[in-house]
């Protein structure tokens, strides 16, 4: 549309004409990245469609509620913790993780972010958003990964034969506002089939899906990837993983869209429709047909786990990092610790019950607050301590990365670093100046570059800065992009989940990129990248352990190098609650 005007007029006649869900989407997309909208009210999708995060039971006693009793003296209605499964399953002891609402927001908001789709070409084509879809996803997988070891699971198995059945079933409770339905479940052992859905305008085959595998690979294989036309593009170290990942997730960037087809997102659209292939049963999709709803299945993470493993494939035939790649001469760090409330070299985890209101979701009437109080995972406030010496005689600059990963696999035997690196968790990333001499760090868990604080997950549109379409405002909207506080660090265990904590200090010259980013809401930068905005690192995502180890390099102690320091420690997992006070 010309104007805002014209918008407006627009959006009053689509919004009762079209899917809710559609039309929701739509209007974020695009209030989020016109230049005259930007700042704009975006309300969080779990304030506008609760049902893709409430248990149904909930939903209807909040509207009870908001019915029957005064605003001032409603209670929050309860969302239990565990409604979709019983113990039996055991998938279920991680479904803290995959129904975690922040969670799910993130992946929602950060396909905001980056869609696939747009008449403005420049929505979808920003600075290396192929290989940031890789990267968060690898990242999600990693520390999926980590949670079920935790919890006395395996490793995520690979969805790597689309011809052999799904054994995990998942049956979401949500109710859709879509089709006045519960969303439908999946059953064990589903075998997805051959789409015919014309309601849908869905026609698509499993061979499509393998084709599309098989043309991917030979773009590994062959380090280049097919034109329109029959010419041919070389896969360079800077660049290849980022075009790999516009044609993974297919979109209007994608370099031979006929040719590469859309594997990632048509595996999502298979799955969601395997109880319902040809719509004989007149059923919508299920919940991975949705970026809001699809991290609760556990079919989610397996479909990601073999996107990664073709990811990896590439990264293993790139250059291996020589030391000379790595060191930061004149520079060594000597000690890391973690400080906090759980002891040293410890970090705390418990639960928390937060409360979200649900009344923008609820229909249209001015009702007052109406919430709901549900519970999720949170850990206790901790402190990076990091001692490093600067020998090269002038002040500098450094880059500190923070990962983390566990010690042992699912056996208790030491993990190999190849099967370390791949379960490396980024939890930080910032510049230091480093003095001659000596230098203590200390860096506090609330700064981390890969989170946002719970406020901005939950963001409550009162709070925003800025009138509507400045600067100010339109990055209170961007930075509602990023992973959840609250899940910053993995559960852990009872008896202390044993994990190494990873630090390292590289060049700041070497890893600089020359923008203004003065203002900008960068808190989450290591899986959004920055607003209108380069990506704020010159190095692969991932780096140091995004390739393979150079030669000799067995286990982690073995690849450090002077600039870089581990230590060993541990997450304490407590069965308390404790209450955070509504927003």
């Amino acid at each position: 549309m010309r104007n805002v005007e014209d918008l407006k007029s627009l959006c009053a006649y689509c919004q009762l004409r079209i899917n809710p869900y559609m039309f929701n989407y739509c209007l974020s997309v695009a209030i989020l990245h016109r230049p005259d909208t930007k700042g704009m009210n975006i309300p969080t999708v779990a304030e506008t469609f609760p049902d893709k995060f409430v248990d149904p039971k909930a939903g209807r006693k909040a509207r009870e509620v908001a019915a029957v009793e005064d605003s001032g003296s409603r209670m929050p209605v309860i969302i239990p913790r565990d409604y979709t499964a019983s113990q039996n399953e055991p998938e279920q002891r991680v479904a803290y993780f995959r129904e975690d609402i922040g969670i799910n927001l993130h992946h929602w908001h950060w396909h905001l972010v980056y869609p696939f789709e747009s008449a403005d070409r420049a929505v979808v084509d920003k600075d290396r958003r192929g290989e940031l879809f890789y990267y968060m996803h690898q990242q999600i997988i990693a520390r999926y990964n980590i949670e079920r070891m935790c919890n006395g699971l395996t490793r995520v198995t690979r969805y790597n034969d689309f011809r052999q059945p799904i054994a995990e079933a998942y049956f979401p409770k949500l109710d859709s506002v879509v089709a006045s339905r519960a969303w439908p479940p999946r059953f064990a052992n589903t075998v997805i089939r051959d789409l015919d859905r014309p309601v849908d305008r869905i026609q698509a085959d499993i061979s499509d899906l393998e084709t599309w595998r098989i043309r991917f690979m030979e773009a590994i294989e062959s380090n280049s990837i097919v034109l329109p036309g029959g010419r041919t593009m070389a896969l360079d170290e800077q660049t290849g993983i980022d075009r790999l990942g516009n044609i993974m997730e297919s979109s209007i960037i994608s370099p031979n869209r006929g040719y590469y087809g859309d594997l990632h997102n048509m595996g999502h659209v298979f799955i969601s429709y395997a109880h319902d292939p040809d719509n004989r049963h007149l059923e919508q999709f299920g919940v991975m047909g949705d970026s809001a709803t699809a991290m609760r299945d556990p079919v989610f993470y397996r479909w990601h786990a073999y996107i990664d493993d073709l990811f990896h494939l590439y990264k293993s035939r790139l250059p291996v990092y020589g030391t000379d790649k790595l060191d930061f001469p004149g520079v060594t760090v000597s000690s890391v610790a973690v400080e906090g409330r759980a002891g040293a070299n410890t970090f705390g985890s418990h639960w928390e019950q937060s409360t979200l209101d649900l009344e923008r979701g609820l229909d249209f009437s001015p009702r007052g607050p109406v919430l709901a109080r549900f519970t999720h995972l949170q850990q206790d406030p901790f402190t990076y301590v990091i001692e490093c010496n600067n020998t090269t005689g002038t002040t500098t600059m450094g880059t500190v990365r923070v990962f983390m990963a566990p010690r042992n696999d699912e056996g208790g035997q030491a993990l190999s670093f190849e099967e370390q690196r791949r379960l490396m968790i980024e939890m930080d990333k910032f510049t230091w100046n480093l003095r001659p001499g000596s230098n203590t760090i200390r860096r506090n868990s609330a700064d981390s570059s890969v989170t946002i604080p719970y406020e901005r997950t939950f963001r409550n549109q009162v709070n925003r800065p800025g009138d509507a379409g400045s600067a100010e405002a339109a990055e209170f909207d961007f930075c509602g992009c990023g992973w959840p506080q609250h899940m910053l660090v993995p559960k852990g265990t009872a008896q202390g989940y044993p994990v190494v904590l990873f630090v390292m200090i590289s060049n700041w010259m070497d890893d600089r990129i020359e923008q203004d980013t003065v203002g900008m809401c960068n808190d989450a930068a290591s899986y959004c990248g920055l607003r209108d905005r380069k990506y704020p690192d010159r190095r692969s995502m991932g780096y140091p352990f995004d390739r393979v180890a150079r030669s000799g390099v067995s286990s982690l102690s073995e690849f450090l190098t002077p600039n870089m320091r581990v230590q060993n420690c541990t997450i304490r997992f407590t069965d308390t609650t404790t209450q955070r006070t509504a927003l």
